[in-house]
């Protein structure tokens, strides 16, 4: 039998349904960050950068493109004979069909494939958040701690808490209790959904709860260790970390990137982000055009103006056309005399010529208004938007529409304009 000391397990099959039309064709993990990466990109690099080599990732929602994106693992030296990167999506068992139904029971369904590795240890990842850390010291501190669980926990405002895992722990950083979405927060201390667990632990548990509905690590599987008495340490993280699940935390985490010292560095060295790459001209700068602090893709066409915004592959901007606070994905292309003013625009989006996007006031969606705010325009993938229309904030848009789906040409803050189908 093959022995891997720890191998890890990615969940990277969620649907990200509060990013609204970013992921009615796409898995949230490969939605486009940073212009030339995928949000999988990171939590992957982290694995190789520390010592990794064995990692499944559990893909379920819309897996098409993260599955062409992961591929046999290239791009992160994760193309091994032995271990390697291999892709999990649920399948039909002799005696039932079924869908992975939590995190924890996305894990139990693929207990033979840990087991073919007879690890010590087995790492849970979440394929959805922008970080970098080493696990190796994770796993340092799990093994110091003589732990059966360590979760990774970093400090948050006391007015948040509520919103996360919370572990309380002692002065050793020994976990005595653990709340989940507390109404009343004991500690700030929340955890980012990343364990280490001793193979033993984690397998007694998964069998244990198997029958638990949507059975999940922070509802079941983090309780049921702690009253049965397993050690559980929580490793405390300070760095950047960030859940990218909501479109104003994504257009944050973008327009970090762009600042003259960004808080999450992606040229560090010593800690490179990998992805896989097309391969694409070099970005072409005409002289009409002026750029000031963004990042642009590698194929890019700029003849227009570009300031504070994270520009993909393969864009295309138009003479005259202005952009300013904002994304736009691969291979998008931005009409002549168009203005874009902090708006998320999805890969191979066409907007046509005089288009005005992102005026108006910040009135809440009227469908949507938990998703669709933070003043944000965000427009899906492969829509088209027809010359010389107004677009608002807080608006989605997607598909092929015409100058008739317009109200005289307006589409007002806080509307959405869904084509049949597309979501």
């Amino acid at each position: 039998m093959i022995k891997k000391e720890m191998i890890a397990m990615l969940l990277a099959g969620g649907q990200g349904s509060r990013l609204g039309v970013l992921t009615a064709k796409v898995a949230k993990p490969a939605v486009a960050f940073g212009g030339k990466y995928r949000i999988i990109d990171f939590p992957l690099s982290n694995c190789i950068n520390s010592g990794i080599d064995t990692v499944g990732v559990l893909t379920q929602y819309q897996p098409l493109r993260l599955n062409a994106h992961i591929g046999i693992g290239i791009p992160w030296d994760l193309d091994r004979n032995v271990g390697g990167v291999t892709v999990l999506p649920p399948y039909e068992k002799s005696n039932s069909s079924e869908w992975y139904s939590g995190t924890a029971n996305a894990i139990y369904q693929n207990l033979a494939y840990m087991d073919s590795y007879n690890p010590d240890y087995v790492l849970i990842l979440s394929g959805d958040h922008i970080y970098k850390m080493d696990y190796e010291v994770m796993l340092d501190y799990h093994k110091a701690n003589n732990a059966d669980v360590t979760i990774a926990a970093m400090p948050v405002p006391m007015e948040e808490a509520s919103r996360f895992g919370i572990v309380v722990t002692d002065e050793k950083n020994k976990i005595t209790d653990f709340q989940e979405k507390p109404e009343h927060p004991r500690s700030n201390l929340a955890s980012m959904g990343i364990y280490i667990f001793s193979y033993k632990v984690l397998k007694e548990a998964l069998l244990k709860l198997s029958n638990q509905p949507g059975c999940d690590f922070g509802k079941h599987i983090i309780p049921y260790c702690h009253e049965n008495g397993k050690r559980l340490f929580a490793y405390e993280y300070n760095s950047y970390w960030k859940d990218v699940g909501t479109l104003g935390s994504y257009w944050e985490a973008n327009m970090e990137l762009i600042d003259i010292i960004p808080v999450f560095n992606l040229y560090e060295e010593y800690w490179k982000i990998y992805t896989k790459s097309d391969a694409l001209p070099p970005q072409y700068v005409a002289d009409t055009a002026k750029i000031e602090k963004c990042i642009i893709g590698e194929g890019s066409n700029i003849y227009g103006e570009v300031y504070s915004s994270v520009i993909g592959c393969g864009v295309t901007v138009e003479e005259g056309a202005v952009i300013k606070d904002s994304i736009i994905m691969k291979g998008a292309v931005i009409g002549k005399n168009t203005k874009i003013d902090k708006a998320i625009i999805a890969e191979d989006v066409v907007i046509g010529d005089n288009c005005i996007i992102g005026e108006g006031e910040d009135v809440p969606n009227e469908k949507e208004p938990k998703i669709y705010s933070f003043g944000l325009a965000t427009i899906g993938e492969g829509a088209v938007i027809p010359d010389g229309v107004t677009i608002g904030k807080n608006v989605a848009i997607t598909g092929v529409t015409t100058i008739e789906d317009y109200d005289n040409g307006v589409l007002a803050s806080g509307k959405s304009l869904i084509k049949a189908g597309e979501v």
